[in-house]
C-alpha cells in the first residue's frame, strides 16, 4: 500500500534519481523499489570539495547501488566550471541565492541525462534533507524542467516530492547505521563547510573513525604511496621525529627503518604524564614496549628537549589545507610542539583525511604540510 505522504504522478515507472550521496538516497531507493518505480541513480554533485571528499562520497553512492543491483550513473566532475557558476554568491549564507543557483545547475544536467536517457521523470535525493529549503530545490527543479522542455520538443519532468515524509527520514537514519554509510557533516562546497556551525570535532573524529572503516582494505596500499613521498621531503633531514602507528594510521614503519638505515636519527614520543611527553631514541623494534593507551613507545635514551629536530612527521584524525590538525583529544602533540618546535612539521593522512575544514582551538598547533 503506497504511503499518502509520496505522492507518485501518473504514468510514472521509471525515473532519474539525482543523488547527493548514499545515505540521503538509501530510504528512497527502498521506497521506490518497493513501490514499483524504477530508480536510474544519476550521481552529479560538481560542487563537492575536495576532491578526496568527493571521491568518498561517490564510492558510497556507488556501491549502495551495486549491492541493490542498480544501474548508476557517473556525472563528470567539474568543480571550477561549478565555481563559475556561483561566482559572485560565495558570501551568501545557507540557503540563500548561492544553495538555488547550486540546486539548477546540477538539475539541469539531471534533466538533461533523463532526456537522453529517454526517462521521462527525474527527482533529487535533495529534497531529504532537513536542511535544504525544499521552496528552492522545485522551483530548480522546475526551472530545469523548463529549460530542457524549451531546447527539445520532448518532455522531461520534475518529480518535485517532499522525501522527508512517510517515515522515510527515519528509515534514512535506519539504514545508515545498517550499512554504515559514510556520513558527511557538510553539504560539499567550501562555502557550506565555512559555514558548517554543527562540525565539532568529536563529530569529525566520529566521521573518519567510519570512513576508515570503510577503507580498510586499502589502508596498506595507501601507507605505501604516503611513505615513497615522505621519503623524498625527508632526504636532506638528519634528526626526524616519528610516530609508532597505531592500527588506522598511515603506516610509517617501513620508511622508519628506512631511515635508520640510512643513519638518520629517529627519535619517537613517550607519554610521561596526563598531559606530557617526551622523545626516546629508536634504533630498532627492540628498543619498543606497550605504554599509555596501548602504545608502543621507545625504551632507548632520552632525546635532549632542547636539541633541534628538523622534521617531525605527526599523526591526526583530519586536517584541512590551513594545516589545521584534529588529533584524538588529548592534546598531547600540541602541547609538546609549542614548547619544543621543530624546524618543519608535516601532517601525515590518508587521503579521506584532508578535509575542507577542521574546527580549531587557539592553542592548536598548525602544520607546515601535510602529505
Amino acid at each position: 500500500m503506497k504511503s499518502p505522504a509520496i505522492i507518485v504522478p501518473e504514468g510514472l515507472h521509471e525515473v532519474l534519481l539525482h543523488a547527493c550521496c548514499a545515505p540521503c538516497s538509501s530510504a528512497i531507493v527502498e521506497w521506490m523499489l518497493a513501490h514499483d518505480v524504477k530508480p536510474t541513480i544519476f550521481y552529479y554533485n560538481p560542487n563537492i570539495y575536495p576532491r578526496e571528499e568527493y571521491e568518498i562520497r561517490k564510492q558510497e553512492s556507488k556501491r549502495h547501488a551495486e549491492s541493490l543491483g542498480i544501474r548508476w550513473i557517473d556525472g563528470d566532475y567539474d568543480h571550477e566550471s561549478w565555481l563559475k557558476g556561483v561566482c559572485g554568491l560565495e558570501d551568501e549564507p545557507e540557503r540563500g541565492r548561492r544553495c538555488e543557483q547550486c540546486f539548477t545547475l546540477r538539475l539541469i544536467e539531471t534533466a538533461k541525462k533523463a532526456q537522453e536517457l529517454g526517462i521521462k521523470y527525474f527527482t533529487t535525493t535533495l529534497a531529504s534533507s532537513r536542511w535544504k529549503s525544499l521552496e528552492q530545490i522545485e522551483r530548480a527543479g522546475l526551472r530545469a524542467e523548463s529549460i530542457i522542455q524549451k531546447e527539445s520538443s520532448s518532455s522531461c519532468k520534475f518529480w518535485a516530492q517532499n522525501w522527508r515524509k512517510g517515515g522515510l527520514q527515519e528509515r534514512r537514519n535506519q539504514l545508515l547505521r545498517e550499512y554504515h554509510f559514510y556520513n558527511q557533516q557538510y553539504c560539499g562546497c567550501e562555502f557550506s563547510a565555512n559555514h558548517a556551525d554543527t562540525l565539532t570535532k568529536p563529530l569529525l573524529r566520529q566521521q573518519m573513525r567510519q570512513t576508515k572503516q570503510h577503507h580498510a582494505d586499502q589502508l596498506a596500499g595507501m601507507s605505501a604511496d604516503i611513505c615513497q613521498q615522505l621519503a623524498v621531503r625527508l632526504s636532506d633531514a638528519q634528526v626526524i621525529m616519528c610516530y609508532w602507528p597505531l592500527h588506522d594510521e598511515v603506516d610509517i614503519r617501513p620508511l622508519i627503518a628506512q631511515l635508520v638505515a640510512a643513519g638518520k636519527q629517529v627519535v619517537l614520543p613517550r607519554v610521561t604524564g596526563s598531559e606530557t611527553m617526551e622523545l626516546r631514541r629508536y634504533t630498532s623494534p627492540a628498543d619498543l614496549q606497550e605504554g599509555a593507551f596501548h602504545i608502543q613507545e621507545p625504551t632507548g635514551v632520552v632525546f635532549d628537549p632542547d636539541a633541534t629536530i628538523d622534521v617531525a612527521l605527526i599523526p591526526g584524525m583530519a586536517f584541512d589545507a590551513a594545516g589545521h590538525r584534529l588529533g584524538r583529544g588529548r592534546g598531547y602533540y600540541d602541547r609538546f610542539l609549542a614548547q619544543h618546535p621543530p624546524r618543519r612539521t608535516i601532517g601525515v593522512a590518508f587521503p579521506f583525511q584532508h578535509v575542507p575544514l577542521v574546527p580549531c582551538d587557539s592553542h592548536d598547533i598548525l602544520m607546515d604540510e601535510v602529505v
